[in-house]
């Protein structure tokens, strides 16, 4: 009986907890009815608005993958190289061109440091550089690649790169690449074309310049005048030869005819200017110097006197009657980082004639290059003084001429005279002007 009893009272028991979990049910199911039925109504009006979105997303997606794809197969078959590496120089894509320049054997699904797969620290430290300062940068240099079969390395060259980089979301750098090494190439065919050229033209020019003396000598005028033409044109041509074998074996070889030694810039451009006095005095032109007397550098003499000699000259030329030539001389230093300091003789040149047009002054001191015709017609009347003038290399050699004593030119038009500012700078500075002040 006791256990029925118990049985009996367990069985109350779970029926009546039962029966509560129903009445709760309904009561829940009552009140959530008017809720659950605006929910519903609600999502029955947003489904079709919501499936648009849907479309329109998938849709954009798609259109951006295409573009994506699209611009990736641009730079596949772009002409220049392309690479990319995320923020940890781990190379994420390169195009077909990159991998030629480079040498570079990559999958898309390797995932390697640049460096392992490229052995160039020039170009590791460009990409450091760039994601460093967060702006683009370009860098040369010469690239040597490396190979692991010893059998071909005679056969692979050393290539001149350039490289523009910039900086990408996520720390991430691209880069393009550019093998400058055809260009060099071909630069330095039509250099020994030219120069061949030129030693070929010099005998027979010799020459014609023989003949025409003698024709000179046995003419009465007026018929002499036209062989003193003739005489012009060919120094002209042989001027012209000059000119170009003398650039191109400074730029072959810039140091190989230098023959340094003190130099005392202020003494040597005045004596240009007696040389081109004669010449300055039918144009009614005055000369000024402003600046220390002393001014020695270590340079070699007669290349130095060459360039004071074209400048001048040129001035000369293109200045206006009753017009001032100025040369100023200042000292300036330069602040290596630990208290000491390398003086820099600066010198400019100023005229009071047309000046340069702003399209001519980056390409003043190309070879060849006539820019301007109201600063590149010939010398009239016979009147140019040195074998550099008039064939336009005058330019190019003097910056060469600099460039092979470490020093720099510039071109400009003056501010205040409106003619040609030539700034030039010498950085062989003699040891005995360190003890002057020149602050």
């Amino acid at each position: 009986m006791l256990l029925l009893g118990f049985f009996l009272g367990l069985a109350v028991g779970i029926g009546f907890w039962v029966w509560q979990q129903v009445q709760l049910n309904r009561y829940l199911g009552r009140s959530l009815r008017p809720l659950t039925s605006h929910f519903y109504k609600m999502r029955l009006l947003l489904i079709p608005g919501l499936r648009q979105e849907i479309a329109m997303v998938k849709q954009q997606r798609q259109d951006l993958q295409q573009s994506l794809q699209t611009y990736q197969n641009l730079l596949d078959f772009a002409p220049v190289g392309y690479l990319q590496v995320d923020e940890e120089n781990q190379l994420l894509w390169c195009n077909r061109q990159a991998q030629e320049i480079l040498y570079l054997h990559w999958q898309p699904e390797q995932v390697r440091l640049l460096l392992e797969l490229v052995r160039s620290y020039e170009l590791d430290h460009l990409i450091e550089q760039t994601r460093d300062r967060q702006k683009p940068q370009t860098g040369e240099w010469v690239f040597h690649p490396s190979c692991e079969d010893a059998a071909e390395m005679p056969t692979i060259k050393s290539l001149a790169l350039r490289a523009s980089s910039l900086p990408l979301p996520n720390g991430q750098v691209g880069v393009f690449l550019e093998n400058r090494q055809p260009l060099l190439d071909i630069n330095q065919v039509r250099d020994r074309s030219f120069s061949d050229l030129a030693h070929e033209l010099r005998t027979p020019l010799t020459s014609i310049r023989l003949v025409v003396e003698t024709l000179q000598n046995r003419l009465e005028p007026p018929l002499n005048r036209w062989v003193n033409r003739l005489m012009q044109e060919v120094d002209r041509l042989i001027n012209l030869v000059q000119s170009w074998l003398e650039l191109t074996q400074i730029e072959a070889n810039p140091n190989i005819q230098l023959q340094t030694k003190a130099v005392e810039l202020r003494s040597l451009i005045a004596s240009v200017w007696e040389t081109l006095e004669p010449l300055a005095g039918r144009q009614h032109l005055s000369f000024s110097y402003s600046g220390p007397e002393n001014l020695w550098i270590k340079a070699d003499k007669a290349r130095i006197y060459q360039v004071f000699l074209n400048l001048l000259d040129n001035s000369i030329k293109y200045s206006p009657p009753y017009t001032s030539i100025q040369v100023e001389a200042k000292i300036l230093s330069t602040n290596n980082g630990d208290d000491t300091a390398d003086p820099i003789v600066e010198i400019n040149l100023i005229d009071s004639g047309v000046g340069f047009s702003e399209a001519d002054l980056p390409h003043v001191f190309e070879r060849f290059y006539r820019g301007d015709k109201a600063r590149s017609h010939s010398p009239q009347d016979g009147n140019s003084i040195g074998a550099i003038v008039g064939n336009g290399l005058g330019l190019a050699i003097v910056e060469q001429i600099l460039i092979a004593h470490g020093g720099s030119i510039k071109a400009m038009n003056h501010p205040e005279t409106g003619g040609a500012w030539m700034q030039l700078q010498f950085r062989e500075v003699m040891a005995n002007f360190l003890s002057q002040d020149y602050s």
